[in-house]
């Protein structure tokens, strides 16, 4: 059974459960075309390759027309993605079949989403790696975000490998899991999992089912708040006590 599809971010949006405003993230999902399936006899293993979105044939390679030949029609447009999705056992679809948001999701599912996270450029170790910098007294003047020392001198005498430093911060894949889908919208296609997910909008995420969950699961119970009143009780031979545990005489002091 196929439990992964391919869609794009829409938007960041809202939904309320049992009256909990919950944040939920538009996720554009299918409908996704099989374009290859992959068997255990002939690769070793069992998958399914997924095509969505579109693109004009015209901007497409003469291989990858080949390869897409029964997927697709020539005069219509070619997929935009394509991923290959394994398989526990031997796939029951064959090629050109399209599979639908509905037939892989439904509300309460536990979901994982993978996307590339959002671009940051040339970043220092300050933002990338979150250091405190240097001191800000002492004569300091101009190495506050500077990473400090990066290396030993006689041994080893150079920089490992693997050291934080500066350089290109984002573009890497981000996996998130146990998101719930909060609803499934068959008619435009979308899915709102919740909370945020990495990439931008129109950025391909693969979604994959993990488990049937419920909905009930965003919705935190509030704790209860106990009021207690506490009452001056009044001593024996009619005098009151005072918060301090003094005896009242009638206000003389």
């Amino acid at each position: 059974m196929l439990n992964t599809l391919l869609g794009t971010k829409v938007r960041m949006s809202q939904a309320f459960i049992e009256g909990t405003r919950i944040p939920v993230t538009k996720v554009a999902v299918g409908p996704c075309v099989v374009t290859h399936i992959k068997t255990k006899d002939t690769d070793g293993y069992w998958a399914v390759q997924l095509g969505y979105g579109e693109k004009k044939i015209k901007n497409i390679t003469k291989p990858l027309k080949g390869h897409l030949k029964g997927a697709i029609d020539k005069e219509k447009s070619a997929p935009r993605f394509i991923k290959e999705v394994k398989t526990d056992e031997k796939p029951e679809f064959k090629k050109g079949d399209l599979i639908k948001i509905t037939d892989v999701f439904k509300k309460g599912d536990v979901v994982s989403v993978t996307g590339v996270s959002k671009g940051k450029g040339f970043a220092g170790v300050v933002k990338r790696w979150s250091f405190a910098g240097g001191p800000k007294t002492h004569g300091q003047s101009d190495r506050w975000r500077a990473p400090g020392s990066i290396g030993q001198g006689t041994t080893p005498g150079r920089v490992r490998k693997g050291k934080k430093m500066p350089g290109r911060m984002g573009g890497d894949t981000i996996y998130v899991k146990n998101l719930i889908v909060a609803d499934v919208d068959s008619q435009k296609g979308e899915l709102a999992v919740s909370g945020p997910v990495p990439g931008i909008p129109g950025g391909l995420l693969v979604v994959k089912k993990l488990a049937s969950g419920k909905l009930e699961e965003l919705v935190q119970e509030a704790p209860e708040v106990q009021v207690q009143i506490e009452e001056k009780e009044e001593a024996s031979g009619g005098e009151k006590t005072d918060e301090k545990g003094g005896k009242d005489h009638g206000g003389v002091a």
